[in-house]
């Protein structure tokens, strides 16, 4: 009998190690604010370019002290604009990544001029469904924690930090 517990639970570790990168989710990106704490969880599978320079823009430290620029209530917050005006980048444009992740609240995509190809650096946040998003910008992420910071933010509000987790 305990031969056989023995081989269910080595078979069981050996699922669980074969399929945890499913479960462990996608990197982990904390945005630190006056307002507080935003922990995102990108997407990798559905925006591979786009996840990758995000991480490398964070990496380089890209993000700490820009601003939120632009607040809608009831629509988004957008920032990432070394600008700060709604007109600035990095100065390396993304390709367009359409999926079939859908604009909820939380949602985390990059904001781009009237060609889809042209996103770079800024993102903006959902602060509630916006289905007539879907399939016309890059879905990359999701606010995972600190839901309840987005509706406290202001336009102009910093972020102090940016940071992978």
């Amino acid at each position: 009998m305990a031969w056989w517990v023995s081989v269910w639970l080595a078979s069981l570790l050996c699922l669980v190690g074969l399929f945890s990168p499913c479960l462990a989710g996608g990197p982990q990106v904390l945005i630190e604010t006056d307002r507080g704490k935003l922990t995102l969880e990108l997407y990798p599978d559905a925006a591979p370019k786009t996840v990758t320079r995000f991480v490398e823009l964070v990496k380089k430290g890209f993000y700490n002290g820009l601003t939120f620029h632009r607040v809608v209530p009831k629509f988004l917050i957008q920032g990432g604009d070394p600008a700060g005006d709604g007109t600035g980048g990095s100065g390396l444009p993304i390709p367009a990544e359409f999926s079939e992740k859908k604009h909820s609240t939380g949602t985390v995509g990059m904001a781009h001029l009237r060609e889809p190809d042209s996103a770079d650096s800024q993102f903006y946040i959902c602060l509630e469904p916006q289905p007539f998003l879907d399939g016309k910008y890059t879905v990359f992420g999701q606010v995972v924690d600190g839901l309840d910071v987005l509706p406290k933010i202001q336009e102009g509000d910093v972020m102090r930090k940016v940071t992978l987790k």
